[in-house]
């Protein structure tokens, strides 16, 4: 399939060199740069006309852009040291789908648009999903502007950079006017489909979820000579912080993660003087996501007070509950069921944890996702896979899906 000729061109790109052989591509960087050109590439073989629009994501045409276009594609960035799936998958498979539609002689009564969006992952500024956010209005203009990495690099300093102009980003309602639906093609970040003889299920709904960041001030001194009851170490605080979070969210069966954190000075033999660190929570309902949320809260204000710290806690980005449409869903499951053996039961219908792109249209365009089987279920990682006939039957769902819906000329999914 082509689909194994564009995947080997992809991979090396961003590759770490060591022996976990993870990923970091991260938005406007060299790696960036080479995987906008890999994709420009491929699609502009395959005849596609490739379009940058005002925010930075990418979308290649197949038909004229206008209204009633059907509209997949994914993300190429990834998390520190990530896996080659999360994203590139549905991007691969999107490209493939177009090659795998014309050789089964089909021809779309509408546009087809296959999209990469920019910094889903916000592994490098800190707001995931920002592409498709700023498209949607979902986040202000100004602030993407000043969002900065860890090197201090501002979003509209390195989109500059990169060559374009930070000064045009924000909503972009034409774009999405043009889309009757979304469909996202996804690697599956868990094991339901594991044990199943279902290659490709259906997506039902994405938990809420949101990125928090705690700063812990205390007041840096000695290691050596201060001390313990003369001590302010906001590390204390933040270690109560995160086992309080553990707790919580096994209380209210939702997750909450601490992965990542800033020490100032970080120094061996120095008490910090702040701890800055993030909490990603996600929970099945609402009420249970803001149960955890403000359970954290109050336990870090606790502990820093009985440690002489000044707690602060404030939302970087949040995401609601998302409910795909039905059906749009079902017509899926439908679509899918057509090639599945009876014995094999109903296509899987999944909620995740796991927060997309497609998530964030939703509240504005008809969007579905297909998940592809991953059998080690781990994601975020280099231990993430599907395998290769895995791979291939998502490539012709994704087809079936596309060929159903481009069949109906305009006037909605």
């Amino acid at each position: 399939m082509s689909f194994d000729r564009l995947w080997a061109d992809l991979l090396p790109i961003g590759r770490s060199t060591d022996d976990g052989g993870g990923y970091h591509r991260y938005s406007w960087t060299g790696a960036d740069t080479d995987v906008r050109a890999w994709f420009t590439e491929a699609a502009a073989a395959r005849g596609l006309d490739v379009r940058t629009d005002r925010n930075g994501n990418l979308w290649a045409w197949w038909g004229a852009p206008g209204p009633g276009a059907v509209a997949t594609g994914s993300h190429l960035d990834s998390v520190p040291d990530g896996g080659a799936f999360d994203g590139p998958l549905g991007v691969v498979s999107a490209l493939a789908a177009v090659d795998e539609l014309r050789a089964r002689g089909f021809v779309p009564e509408r546009p087809l648009a296959v999209g990469v969006f920019v910094e889903e992952e916000g592994a490098r500024f800190g707001v995931p999903c920002l592409g498709s956010r700023l498209s949607t209005g979902g986040i202000d203009p100004d602030r993407a502007r000043s969002l900065t990495d860890a090197s201090g690099v501002t979003w509209a300093a390195a989109m500059e950079a990169a060559g374009l102009d930070p000064e045009g980003i924000g909503p972009d309602p034409g774009l999405a006017e043009s889309f009757d639906v979304f469909v996202e093609l996804h690697v599956e970040q868990g094991r339901a489909l594991a044990d199943t003889p279902h290659a490709v299920g259906v997506a039902g709904s994405i938990w809420p979820h949101g990125r928090w960041r705690m700063d812990f001030t205390g007041r840096a001194d000695h290691a050596g000579t201060t001390r313990l009851v003369d001590r302010a170490d906001p590390m204390l605080p933040l270690a109560h912080t995160i086992l309080a979070a553990r707790a919580l969210a096994e209380s209210h069966d939702a997750r909450a993660t601490v992965a990542k954190a800033h020490i100032t000075p970080n120094g061996t033999n120095a008490i910090p003087s702040l701890v800055s660190a993030w909490l990603d929570a996600r929970a099945a309902d609402e009420a249970a996501l803001t149960a955890v949320v403000e359970g954290v809260r109050e336990a870090a204000e606790k502990t820093s007070r009985d440690h002489g710290v000044v707690h602060t806690m404030a939302a970087e980005s949040t995401t609601p509950l998302v409910e795909f449409s039905h059906s749009l869903r079902d017509r899926l499951a439908a679509t899918l069921g057509e090639r599945v053996a009876e014995a094999d039961g109903p296509v899987p219908i999944l909620p995740t944890g796991a927060g997309h792109d497609a998530g964030v249209l939703s509240a504005h365009v008809p969007t579905a996702m297909l998940y592809v089987r991953n059998p080690t279920g781990v994601s975020h990682s280099p231990h993430e896979w599907a395998d290769p006939e895995d791979r291939h039957a998502g490539v012709r769902a994704l087809a079936d899906v596309l060929a159903d819906l481009l069949s109906t000329p305009g006037g909605g999914a």
